[in-house]
């Protein structure tokens, strides 16, 4: 497993499919809210899976830790996460289509790269341009999204009429 001291005890470009992906999905969440590290951060994360949880018990409000998260938080988070694999899937299939790499390999570097991560599986050269806009969108990206959508309150003077279409 790689240490944060900058020196891996096995390079990536030896890891196993499994612990490949398993380290993507790490990547992908991230690090604290406040911290510098990129990704949806742990906060999205976990709220996303109380939003999951209230959905399967049929609960019409989300509760944690006797606190009642709002459906503008629940949107946020949902809106963060759906644009962050739309980064990452995006990433990868432009890298995919550049380049002969196996698609663990891309996955991996398009996720380091959107986590600011710093890993690689030893394909960086080949999609630079590619790799540094996923930086610049995991690090700012969801952040900025998360604040700016936090920060907008437009009211309506009208509703709309309310639908319910089938899901699943």
């Amino acid at each position: 497993m790689p240490r944060t001291a900058g020196f891996n005890s096995l390079g990536e470009g030896a890891m196993n499919s499994s612990t490949l992906l398993i380290n993507d999905v790490l990547m992908f969440i991230g690090g604290g809210s406040a911290g510098t590290a990129g990704g949806i951060k742990v906060t999205t994360f976990a709220l996303l899976g109380f939003v999951i949880l209230a959905e399967i018990r049929g609960e019409p409000t989300v509760h944690v830790m006797n606190r009642r998260i709002t459906d503008q938080v629940q949107r946020q988070a949902l809106t963060v996460a759906l644009l962050g694999v739309g980064a990452v899937m995006a990433g990868r299939i432009v890298l995919l289509s550049i380049s002969s790499f196996p698609l663990d390999d891309v996955l991996f570097e398009t996720t380091s790269a959107f986590g600011t991560v710093g890993m690689s599986t030893g394909i960086t050269a080949t999609g630079q341009l590619v790799l540094i806009a996923l930086m610049f969108i995991g690090r700012l990206g969801p952040t900025t999204l998360a604040s700016a959508l936090a920060l907008r309150d437009r009211a309506r003077r009208y509703e709309l009429p309310e639908e319910r279409p089938v899901v699943g």
